[in-house]
This record gives C-alpha cells, sequence and structure tokens, in this order.
C-alpha cells in the first residue's frame, strides 16, 4: 500500500523568527527565496542567521484516512521542528505541480516517477546550504521510499550537503520511516545521518499538540 501524506504546497521560504503560526498554506502561494533567518530587531541590530535548515516537500487534497486536507502532514511536521530549532524553512515545491488532488490517481502518478525512475524539477533557488551544519530533510512516504523529486534535490546538491548533518523525517499511514535514513545516507556519500523521526498523518491532523511533543522529544534526544 502507499502511504501518502499528502501536505501542503506553496510554502513561502522563510526564517522561524518570522512565520505567523497561523498562516494556512495554499497550493498557489507563491514560493520566495529567503534563505537566512537574518531579522532587524526594534534597535537595528541583526540577528544572527540559523545554522539549522529543515527541507521538505509535502502535498493537500484527498488524504488516506482524513479526507481532503488543506494543510499537509509534512509541513505540520517541518514547522513544529522549526519551531523547536528556530531553523530556516525550504518548501520544495513542484515546477510542473501535475500530481492529482485525488488520492487514487496521486499513488498512479507517484508509482509511475517510481517506476520511469524520474527526476521531477522543482521551483526557485535552494539557500546557500554552506552555511548551515545541520539540515532536517522530510515528505511523505511514496510507495516505500522518498518520492522522486527529492531525489532531484538530493542529486542537485549532493556537493553541498557533503559533510553536513542530515537528519530524515517522514509522514505515512503504516510505512514507518521506511529505510528514509538508509536511502539518505547512499543518496548523500559524505554527509552523517542520525535517527530519523516517522509521524502519522492521521495524527498531524488531528493530534497536533501530540505531533509537537513527539517531535520535541525526538530533536532534544538528537541535542538539539
Amino acid at each position: 500500500m502507499l502511504c501518502l501524506m499528502l501536505t501542503g504546497c506553496g510554502q513561502t521560504v522563510m526564517p522561524a523568527s518570522s512565520r505567523n503560526s497561523s498562516e494556512t498554506e495554499t497550493t498557489s502561494a507563491t514560493q520566495t527565496s529567503v534563505t537566512a533567518s537574518e531579522t532587524t530587531s526594534e534597535t537595528g541590530t541583526e540577528e544572527s542567521k540559523s545554522n539549522i535548515l529543515v527541507v521538505y516537500f509535502s502535498r493537500t487534497g484527498e488524504q488516506y484516512t482524513v479526507g481532503v486536507i488543506d494543510k499537509g502532514n509534512t509541513a505540520i511536521v517541518a514547522e513544529a521542528i522549526a519551531e523547536r530549532t528556530g531553523a530556516d524553512l525550504f518548501e520544495v515545491i513542484p515546477e510542473d505541480d501535475h500530481y492529482p488532488m485525488t488520492y487514487k490517481e496521486l499513488t498512479d502518478v507517484a508509482k509511475k516517477e517510481q517506476n520511469n525512475n524520474d527526476r521531477p524539477k522543482y521551483k526557485g533557488d535552494v539557500p546557500d546550504l554552506s552555511g548551515y551544519d545541520t539540515i532536517f530533510i522530510g515528505a511523505p512516504v511514496w510507495w516505500g521510499d522518498w518520492p522522486m523529486i527529492m531525489y532531484t534535490f538530493f542529486e542537485n546538491n549532493s556537493g553541498e550537503l557533503s559533510g553536513k548533518k542530515l537528519i530524515p523525517f517522514s509522514t505515512h499511514e503504516g510505512s514507518g520511516l521506511s529505510g528514509f535514513d538508509k536511502k539518505l545516507a547512499s543518496a548523500c556519500p559524505g554527509s552523517t545521518v542520525l535517527n530519523g523521526l516517522a509521524v502519522r498523518g492521521n495524527d498531524c491532523q488531528n493530534k497536533q499538540e501530540d505531533v509537537r511533543n513527539k517531535v520535541n522529544e525526538w530533536v532534544t534526544g538528537l541535542g538539539y
């Protein structure tokens, strides 16, 4: 079974310090290439840039076990990580967003991409990764693997990811982490992959306080 966590497209790339926690994601929002949490305080002093980044791919639409959602599961987890760590966020958004909003049709497209070993393109410029020591990377589990667009990200940035601490997380409805850690280590040689986190999509929608607590416990255990 494909355990798809359809999480939201279109999140603005922004530092954690400037995010509005009540902002609702939509699939029509425009991605902004902001790569650092450099903000100006009331005194005019520029704050230091975060050395932690959260990269994620997320979908909205019809969701296995919870129906149609307007904020994606992986996005919810990504924001919880950023809130806990003060990390910057970068959403991987398809350049050609041909993905269906209905669950069955989306599973078919995801399977076809996997069978063809496709590398879908994503929008915008990736933040300058040289300033980050730790990068959390998350996505829904699609057919027991990372979505193919994430392999595009890994391969396009393999040199910049080398030497970083990479921490995977997944959203799922029964697949767990689905080997994300091992596949990430294989795709990004030279990096150090730490213990990942798997979160059920149903919990992301219906038990968000539990998800935040789970994220906080995990992040604390990693030393962040």
